[in-house]
């Protein structure tokens, strides 16, 4: 009897992590969702100088998970300019900000916008737009 009982136990707990296993899965790609660039808007407000008004969608859970910033690189991948988002927009998706006074060296046909999430970091992507 007692072999039938150390039998069942062992079953249930490898049951058991399986099932955790599995639900750990499940869970894990709403976490691995990137902020997506909807849409960059530029404009030009002096020379060498411009405005990005950036569209960004993002399932934002909470203070633990949120798209916490984006920003404007040169084609080398140097950082031009960044906007910080301050708080999660769970209710409000997609959302728009802004970023003023971003320098851009004459002669520079093509920026690059990149987004950022809490926990995960940089996207591997970036959005290149052109300047015109």
């Amino acid at each position: 009897r007692r072999d039938e009982t150390s039998r069942a136990g062992r079953f249930y707990s490898r049951a058991m992590k399986h099932v955790l296993l599995a639900l750990m899965l499940i869970a894990n790609p709403v976490f691995a969702e990137e902020p997506v660039i909807e849409n960059v808007t530029v404009t030009r407000t002096a020379p060498e100088t411009y405005r990005f008004d950036v569209t960004i969608s993002h399932p934002d859970t909470g203070w633990d998970h949120y798209a916490d910033g984006w920003r404007v690189l040169d084609m080398e991948g140097n950082e031009l300019g960044m906007r910080v988002l301050f708080h999660p927009h769970v209710e409000e998706q997609p959302f728009t900000r802004s970023l003023s006074g971003v320098i851009i060296p004459d002669g520079t046909t093509q920026v690059q916008v990149q987004a950022r999430d809490l926990p995960e970091g940089w996207n591997a992507g970036t959005t290149i737009v052109d300047l015109r």
